[in-house]
C-alpha cells in the first residue's frame, strides 16, 4: 500500500508518519512525506498512492489546488487540518474524512479504518462528485446520479438527464463515499434506490431492478434477498 503525506510542518508529518505506520503495522505499505504543494503534486504525477494525507495550508499556498487536480483521481483523500471552516468544502469536493487539528492517535485511527474497511462509510454524506473532462474539473450532484456501472478501470455515473461522465474511482470507493441509499445490487452496479420502481424476475430465476427511467439493471443472486427486504 502507498500512502502520501502533504504536511509543511516537520513535526506533524512525522506524528501522522508514525500514527499511520502503527495503525498498518500488520501490513505492507509505504508512507512518503512531501512538505510543500508542488512536491506532493509531483510526487502523486510520478507515483499515484492509494491514500493521501494532506493539509490545506501549505507554508501559504492552498492545499484545496491538489484536490482541484486530483479530486477525480482513483485515490482517497483524509484532511488533516486546522482550517475546520473549510470541512463542508473539502466534503463537497469528496474527500473520505476530516481530521481537525490538533488530532489524537484515536480520531486519526478513525479515519484510517474508515480507509481501510469499505463497509464503514463516512459521517459526512457528500453532495457532489467530481469528474474530469477534457482537463477540467466539474462537479456532478449526488441528487442527479441514478446509478454508476463499473467498467474497466473507470466506472460511468449515469445521469437524469441522459448524460454519462467517467470517474476513475472504483465502485468500492465510490460507495464509501456515497449516501446510504446508493446500494450495491451486483458486481457491477451501485444505483440510489430513490430511482427504483421494482424487483423483476424472469426466466431462469434472473433478477432485475426496474429503475424509474425504465432501465432494468442486473440483481445479483447473492444481493436479492437483501435488497427485496429493503423498501424500494
Amino acid at each position: 500500500m502507498n500512502i502520501l503525506i502533504i504536511e509543511d510542518e516537520s513535526r506533524i508529518a512525522h506524528r501522522l508518519q508514525r500514527m499511520t505506520a502503527k495503525f498498518f503495522e500488520n501490513r505492507p505499505v509505504r508512507i512518503t512525506v512531501c512538505d510543500s504543494l508542488q512536491k506532493g503534486l509531483s510526487q502523486i504525477e510520478h507515483d499515484l498512492p492509494d491514500l493521501l494525507l494532506l493539509d490545506l495550508n501549505l507554508n501559504g499556498d492552498n492545499g484545496f489546488e491538489v484536490l482541484e487536480h486530483m479530486v477525480a483521481s482513483s485515490f482517497h483523500t483524509i484532511i488533516v487540518s486546522a482550517n475546520t471552516d473549510k470541512a463542508i468544502t473539502a466534503f463537497a469536493y469528496g474527500v473520505l474524512d476530516f481530521v481537525p487539528k490538533p488530532f489524537d492517535e484515536d480520531r486519526l485511527f478513525q479515519a484510517l479504518n474508515r480507509f481501510s474497511s469499505p463497509s464503514i462509510k463516512s459521517g459526512d454524506d457528500i453532495q457532489y462528485l467530481a469528474v474530469k473532462r477534457s482537463g477540467q474539473i466539474r462537479l456532478v450532484n449526488i441528487s442527479d446520479l441514478i446509478y454508476i456501472k463499473g467498467a474497466g478501470i473507470y466506472t460511468e455515473l449515469h445521469l437524469k438527464d441522459g448524460r454519462q461522465e467517467l470517474h476513475d474511482k472504483s465502485l468500492e470507493l465510490l460507495q464509501q463515499l456515497l449516501p446510504g441509499e446508493f446500494e450495491r445490487i451486483h458486481k457491477s452496479y451501485l444505483v440510489n434506490l430513490s430511482q427504483a420502481e421494482k424487483i423483476t424476475i424472469s426466466s431462469g430465476s434472473r433478477y432485475g431492478l426496474l429503475l424509474k427511467n425504465g432501465e432494468i439493471l442486473p440483481i445479483g443472486r447473492s444481493k436479492y434477498k437483501e435488497l427485496r427486504n429493503k423498501t424500494i
